[in-house]
């Protein structure tokens, strides 16, 4: 078995859009993919929101939490996604350069639910196919 790519998801806060696409990448690219998130500010919490969209597509939450950018920064790490603009322009400097790919979502924080699923669904469609293609990967049979 090959070693799966890592992927880091940078946003600001790490409570939201960032938590969705680790979750995603994660179960969507299961075996080719190990997905990271953190925040260049992280927040105290995921966004309640964040987690309900998530569990309501059958997705497993268990362990979820914001982290700042300095807790990934030593893992060998083969693409960057930036998901906001503001972690894009805050983005860290590597110790060597990373591919990376700047795909913005809208930030449903402190709206209702149906906002949080509309990003959720936003995510797995465009964010998921964007790294099956910068890396390469096979889809799914």
């Amino acid at each position: 078995m090959n070693t799966p790519y890592t992927v880091l998801v940078l946003c600001t806060g790490n409570s939201c859009r960032s938590q969705m696409a680790e979750v995603l990448l994660n179960h969507d690219l299961a075996g080719q993919v190990r997905a990271l998130s953190a925040g260049t500010r992280p927040q105290p919490k995921v966004a309640d929101g964040a987690i309900a969209a998530l569990k309501a597509a059958g997705l497993d939450t268990e362990g979820l939490h914001p982290k700042d950018i300095d807790a990934v920064m030593s893992e060998d790490i083969d693409l960057v996604v930036t998901v906001c603009d503001n972690a894009k322009e805050a983005c860290p400097v590597f110790p060597r350069p990373i591919p990376s790919i700047h795909l913005p979502f809208h930030d449903p924080h402190g709206e209702p639910l149906q906002s949080f699923l509309a990003v959720r669904d936003d995510i797995r469609t465009r964010l998921v196919a964007a790294v099956r293609e910068k890396l390469g990967l096979k889809a799914a049979a």
